[in-house]
């Protein structure tokens, strides 16, 4: 995905309102051997673009006045009431290092598993997210959990998991579905 930025040079609180009101997004690039970078975004291009599963969990390219960086979205604060994103984060990617990063988990088969059909048990998703440790270039969109063979009484774990080559769970013991009777 590609987001285009501005550098901003006004900061603080009043400078920030101008900003929003005039329909834009107040913003910074973090990390990596340069700067940080204040920047400002479209409200409307990223709050739908915040509204993709995908733009949490991939590099990014940001085109800050002609130049382009990898980037990660690490954090972004929305308004308490208002559906307006008031602040975004961004991290600079080095594509020669692992980086750790939630992956959100897509649930498949849960109807067709023998827990459901024989047991009628129930399978809650315990987890909807697992953090994995890898290069950027082996990020994955989603990992997907295959709750086929799951029996009633048991519990699928992170470390159960069929990941990408190159990606490994941070936390391997963490319970990510059970079924209970």
């Amino acid at each position: 995905m590609k987001i285009t930025a501005f550098a901003r040079k006004e900061q603080g609180t009043g400078a920030s309102r101008r900003l929003r009101r005039a329909g834009q997004t107040p913003g910074i690039i973090y990390g990596g051997t340069e700067a940080p970078v204040a920047i400002t975004l479209d409200h409307n291009a990223l709050f739908h673009a915040l509204r993709k599963e995908a733009f949490h969990a991939s590099i990014l390219d940001m085109e800050v006045d002609g130049k382009v960086e990898k980037v990660l979205l690490r954090d972004f604060q929305m308004h308490a009431f208002k559906q307006m994103v008031m602040h975004a984060d961004f991290q600079r990617v080095d594509m020669t290092q692992k980086i750790t990063v939630k992956v959100p988990l897509h649930f498949v088969n849960a109807e067709v598993s023998p827990a459901v059909k024989l047991s009628s048990a129930l399978i809650s998703h315990v987890a909807n997210d697992v953090e994995v440790s890898c290069l950027p270039a082996d990020l994955p969109e989603f990992i997907e959990v295959d709750l086929s063979k799951i029996e009633a009484g048991q519990s699928v774990h992170a470390a159960d998991l069929v990941l990408p080559a190159g990606v490994t769970v941070v936390h391997g013991d963490a319970t990510v579905a059970n079924a209970a009777a």
